[in-house]
């Protein structure tokens, strides 16, 4: 069993900066690539960035130049960090990692308001 734990939402104003954390535990061999996506309301779950296990980083063009997903993994840990906060970035973040499986983290809020 694999459990995901992500903090680091919050309530911050347009041109904020937040940084997300998603802490993998359990019976983990290896986890190839982490990744980040979103739901805001009324809408599907996007792709925002994704991690491989080498290193390797890919963002939705919406977010490019903004957010920077990076990984420790001696923590299996996986981080984004988000600058420069736009009211469409208000949604909730959820980590997914690829140990051969799939697994989704319980999601945290971001909200972007003035």
């Amino acid at each position: 069993q694999v459990q995901l734990v992500e903090s680091g939402g919050g309530l911050v104003q347009p041109g904020g900066s937040l940084r997300l954390s998603c802490a993998a535990s359990g019976s983990i061999f290896s986890i190839f690539a982490m990744a980040w996506y979103r739901q805001a309301p009324g809408k599907q779950r996007e792709f925002v960035a994704a991690i491989t296990s080498g290193g390797s980083t890919t963002y939705v063009d919406s977010v490019k130049g903004r957010f920077t997903i990076s990984r420790d993994n001696a923590k299996n840990t996986v981080y984004l960090q988000m600058h420069s906060l736009k009211l469409e970035d208000t949604a909730v973040y959820y980590c997914n990692i690829d140990t051969g499986s799939y697994y989704w983290g319980q999601g945290t809020q971001v909200t972007v308001s003035s």
